[in-house]
């Protein structure tokens, strides 16, 4: 009897053990992510749907607002100074896009807007970054039926070619050392860390907070 009482203090002390460890890691991944998103806005480009045709329709308007949004985005430095100064100019990108379209023979409507969105993990030339909600640049073309292009309007990540570059542009950004470490790699250690932000944006999202 007292050998079955040990065992059961044991397994319940293993189990405090392991949803301290769980609720202490989820609080970190929680505000790594909160910390590392109110610093990013993306790019979301939704295609009219996936034919072959529309795909590459879409990352010919990625490629158009990309160019467009660029000198209104120089000189920011932080995600709210980039997006203020994009709000005013929605209508034109839209535009921009629409003429991409036109100049195809394409007829699809075009919407931007900025707002908030789930993203999933997405892994780019040099860096990559963790699911979870950020502030968007979201274009949607036609129906939105297709699939998706997701990147980073601020800081001008997509345009990074290597890690180091990604890392330097990152920390330009507004970006901390440890986050841009984060979302590079440049330190393995990060790796866990990144698993264990993006292990926890998926389970929030599927639970829908």
């Amino acid at each position: 009897m007292f050998v079955t009482s040990k065992r059961l203090h044991l397994w319940e002390s293993a189990l405090l053990i392991a949803v301290a460890v769980t609720l202490t890691a989820g609080a970190w991944a929680s505000e790594s992510e909160s910390a590392l998103a109110a610093r990013v806005l993306r790019l979301h480009v939704v295609a009219n749907s996936d034919t072959e045709e529309d795909q590459a329709l879409k990352l010919s308007v990625r490629d158009a607002v990309l160019a467009r949004a660029a000198p209104w985005l120089e000189g920011a430095s932080s995600r709210a100074e980039a997006e203020a100064a994009l709000l005013p100019h929605l209508d034109e990108l839209a535009q921009t896009a629409t003429d991409v379209l036109a100049a195809r023979g394409c007829g699809d409507p075009v919407a931007v807007s900025v707002e908030d969105a789930w993203f999933p993990t997405k892994v780019y030339d040099g860096f990559s970054l963790p699911a979870g909600r950020y502030r968007a640049l979201r274009v949607v073309i036609g129906e939105g039926a297709g699939r998706n292009w997701w990147c980073v309007v601020f800081p001008p990540l997509c345009l990074g070619s290597v890690t180091e570059e990604a890392a330097e542009t990152a920390l330009e950004g507004g970006l901390s050392e440890d986050q841009a470490s984060l979302i590079t790699g440049r330190d393995g250690g990060y790796v866990l860390k990144f698993k264990i932000v993006e292990w926890w944006g998926q389970l929030m999202n599927w639970l829908g907070l």
